[in-house]
């Protein structure tokens, strides 16, 4: 079973296949993503990345929750469900 994890502080220049390439000595990758902005396209600093298994995800954590990346300091641990947001009322009813 795979799980995703998040990397956040990302540098700016990182890209889904940098990022990639930063998690695949620890394991098989079946996917990374850096989450950029839907109206400019800028990433906004972080991303995902799944693991083909609980170990690799496990040791990738490990090895890279708080190293740096380009002078950066990258918080890598498992990701979150994302909570459910309201209506989209804009605040009026």
């Amino acid at each position: 079973m795979s799980k995703k994890i998040y990397v956040g502080n990302l540098p700016w220049s990182t890209t889904s296949s940098s990022l990639e390439g930063l998690f695949s000595p620890h394991g098989t990758v079946k996917s990374a993503e850096v989450i950029s902005d839907r109206e400019t396209g800028r990433s906004r600093g972080f991303g995902f990345v799944e693991m083909d298994s609980d170990e690799a995800c496990q040791r990738a954590i490990e090895a890279l929750n708080g190293t740096e990346v380009d002078g950066r300091p990258i918080t890598v641990n498992e990701a979150r469900e994302r909570a459910p947001r309201g209506g989209g009322y804009g605040g009026r009813r």
